[in-house]
């Protein structure tokens, strides 16, 4: 049975272990790569803006002196900047031990990637479907490596994959455009591990920081806002909590591939980090093939698995 009280003291040694942590320069990331930093790994902050992100990796280095942190630009909104980024960083590590797809829009008013890609669903699945499938080949061989993608309790909230429409092209709705990019964080990682599963080291799981009080919360309409503020001490917690589950998914010896962790609490707004269940929907293996497909063929990106 999963322990109940994993805490970040739970986070094992990471000597000699190498991450690429993307949105790292603040919030649950930024937490998420202050934490495996401190505790000996190599860290790579996949930022959007560069000034933002050797702000953050200085912040490291002060709270961990000797902390071994670099910052590659990555914009998950192009194409070409995921695949700069992605011989970037084969560049400068030999191999990856955890990639962790943490970066996200959330509740953004209709807008399109680069690439012509709905906001929400371009970047918070798109974007890191191709990274994954860039960096992939330099996890496999590496023992108890992981792909650790970030979902939401959003995945329920008026989730579907609209394949009939997956650029919102027709009608729009911000929070159904975050719960079906949501539900494809989960979709992908699921049909991931079955990819992966008896072929290599290599595991993928997914988690979810519960209301963790992030920038992500500056997009929604003004009511939406106003509630955040009214009822956020009550239904958030902070970044670093926030980031808990994340960090068992990466580092928690126990976890399986395919597992999903959350906080405990009611409703997983928050509370200490456990196992919990996604929606029905997420594990219907046609959706999930039939996602990775689409996803294959916007990206222009074949996994080695």
């Amino acid at each position: 049975m999963a322990k109940q009280k994993w805490t970040a003291a739970n986070v094992p040694s990471q000597d000699g272990r190498t991450a690429v942590i993307t949105g790292a320069n603040s919030g649950i990331g930024f937490e998420a790569a202050k934490m495996l930093a401190s505790r000996g790994a190599t860290v790579v902050l996949g930022v959007r803006d560069v000034a933002k992100g050797n702000a953050a990796a200085d912040r490291i280095r002060t709270a961990g002196p000797g902390a071994d942190v670099r910052v590659q630009r990555l914009d998950l909104t192009s194409l070409d900047s995921i695949h700069t980024a992605a011989d970037a960083i084969r560049d400068n590590v030999t191999s990856i031990d955890l990639l962790i797809n943490n970066a996200g829009v959330m509740y953004t008013p209709k807008q399109t990637t680069s690439d012509g890609f709905e906001l929400q669903f371009g970047t918070n699945h798109l974007g890191h479907f191709a990274l994954t499938g860039l960096l992939l080949d330099m996890l496999l061989p590496v023992p108890g490596s992981r792909v650790v993608t970030v979902s939401s309790v959003g995945h329920r909230m008026q989730a579907a994959i609209h394949f009939d429409d997956l650029q919102w092209e027709k009608s729009y709705s911000w929070a159904g455009a975050y719960g079906q990019s949501k539900l494809a964080n989960l979709l992908f990682t699921y049909e991931l591990q079955r990819r992966l599963s008896g072929k290599g080291k290599t595991i993928a799981v997914a988690a979810h920081p519960g209301g963790a009080r992030t920038q992500l919360t500056r997009n929604p309409p003004l009511g939406v806002r106003i509630a955040y503020r009214v009822l956020g001490p009550v239904v958030t917690q902070t970044p670093a909590n926030g980031s808990l589950p994340i960090l068992r998914a990466a580092t928690d010896p126990n976890v399986l591939g395919g597992q999903y962790y959350g906080p405990s609490g009611i409703g997983e707004a928050r509370g200490r980090p456990v196992l919990v269940k996604s929606s029905a929907q997420s594990h219907d293996v046609e959706v999930q093939r039939r996602l990775w497909t689409v996803s294959e063929e916007l990206t222009g990106i074949k996994f080695p698995v």
